[in-house]
């Protein structure tokens, strides 16, 4: 397998590599480099470590969620932050232990905080004041409780994936008085809060949105400190530094990244207050350490346009359509030959939609069926994200370990597995005779 000669490049097969992976396992297929992602992640944890000596980083599962994936960001020291029942139960199953994850979501049913309770998570996330009254019903066994918090910081990123905004969904609002209401009202039932959340968003390419929240937060729990007496030992500032989606996209340095959010917060807290400080990336680890393999299909010409169809599309990569995402993309012929000149094509996907993957990307002219399409930078939000929609089963995922071998983490499913849900009323069932 090939992998960058400086890891600090995206993950990309060498075309030999991508060759040799469709034809064992077949496409869709999706691709993970352990030694890349493990790379990933302990430069991070360096990183933060070097600006703040007392720092924790999560491991967002939303991100990628696949037992492989969450075992490795685990065992390279990463909490693991889950936002459902689903994503505890993931983590459990992957060897973490409870007390090892933070469990998040802006609408917890009573009976997901009763299992978080019961498994032992580290810590709850609280996001509203119904789940308050939630958590009331467990207050002799609960964890130690942090608040999500509204900053009001509108980031310079899609609308879809701004969260720290005043007008969110997400948290308290410090603004509006309901987080300090929040901290009292903790504090009357027994379970005062030990600090505070937020999260203003994803894909930020510099640290600014997240300073400003940083501050924000810091400063609140300051105040909280002195209006309240509340003793303050954790705050975080939610994940969000952006990945290389285009060559554009140039994030922050990542020792720069942490030093300057670690600055405002300290500001924000003042000369007494010294917390353990968390952030929880997800996109930011593991997005550049995977690759998708698409083989192309029918190769169309309509009127001024060229379509090129893979084997794939919204049900393993729903980004494009959701957030117009884009990503780099690679043409790898089925047997080597020689390149022609390039020209722009609209790579489609086969489902019954509209369906553009990609728009616009240059390609060989002589771009043909079972020619393979390497697209990096998807391992955050595609496996995760995939669906069953058109009834196609979900891709592989294959592991490529730091020695090299191959080895399948995810599998798709079986036609037996994708109906298995399902059941057809006898009433419903049409009888066919035979010979009729």
């Amino acid at each position: 397998m090939t992998r960058p000669a400086n890891l600090e490049d995206r993950f990309a097969l060498s075309d030999m590599a991508a060759r040799e992976l469709a034809n064992e396992f077949g496409t869709p297929l999706y691709v993970v480099d352990e030694t890349h992602l493990r790379h990933r992640i302990r430069k991070y944890i360096e990183a933060f470590r070097s600006a703040y000596a007392v720092s924790e980083l999560s491991f967002a599962s939303k991100a990628n969620s696949t037992l492989a994936i969450l075992a490795i960001a685990y065992d390279e020291g990463c909490v693991i932050d889950v936002a459902s029942e689903g994503e505890l139960e993931a983590a459990l199953r992957a060897g973490v232990p409870a007390n090892r994850c933070h469990f998040h979501g802006n609408n917890k049913r009573v009976e997901e905080i009763a299992r978080a309770v019961e498994v032992g998570v580290g810590q709850i996330v609280v996001d509203s004041f119904e789940e308050i009254d939630r958590l009331a019903l467990f207050r002799d066994s609960l964890p130690p409780l942090i608040i999500r918090l509204a900053p009001g910081v509108d980031p310079k990123t899609h609308a879809k994936i701004s969260t720290g905004q005043a007008d969110t969904k997400f948290g308290f609002n410090i603004s509006d008085g309901s987080a300090e209401r929040a901290v009292v009202r903790l504090i009357e039932l027994g379970v005062a809060p030990i600090g505070f959340h937020c999260h203003v968003g994803s894909q930020l390419l510099d640290p600014e949105a997240q300073r400003s929240g940083g501050f924000l937060i810091a400063e609140f729990a300051r105040q909280m400190h002195e209006r309240h007496h509340l003793d303050i030992r954790y705050l975080n500032v939610g994940g969000g530094l952006g990945v290389r989606y285009t060559e554009e996209d140039q994030p922050t340095e990542l020792g720069e990244y942490n030093r300057m959010i670690v600055e405002a917060i300290l500001e924000g807290l003042g000369p007494l207050l010294r917390p353990t400080l968390g952030q929880e990336p997800g996109r930011s680890l593991v997005a550049e350490s995977g690759v998708t393999l698409y083989s192309v299909g029918a190769v169309k010409q309509v009127a001024a346009r060229t379509y090129v169809s893979v084997d794939g599309g919204l049900s393993d990569n729903p980004r494009p359509a959701l957030y117009g995402s884009v990503y780099p993309v690679r043409h790898i012929a089925t047997k080597p030959r020689e390149v022609e000149s390039e020209s722009k094509f609209r790579i489609a996907g086969k489902h019954c939609e509209s369906d553009m993957l990609f728009d616009d990307v240059s390609l060989p002219r002589d771009v043909q069926a079972d020619d393979l399409i390497q697209v990096l930078c998807t391992g955050a939000y595609n496996a995760s994200m995939a669906s069953n929609y058109n009834r196609y089963p979900r891709p592989k995922t294959v592991l490529i370990r730091s020695n090299g071998e191959m080895q399948i983490i995810q599998r798709s499913e079986t036609w037996d597995e994708m109906f298995s849900r399902e059941t057809v009323p006898n009433d419903l069932r049409t009888t066919i005779e035979v010979g009729s």
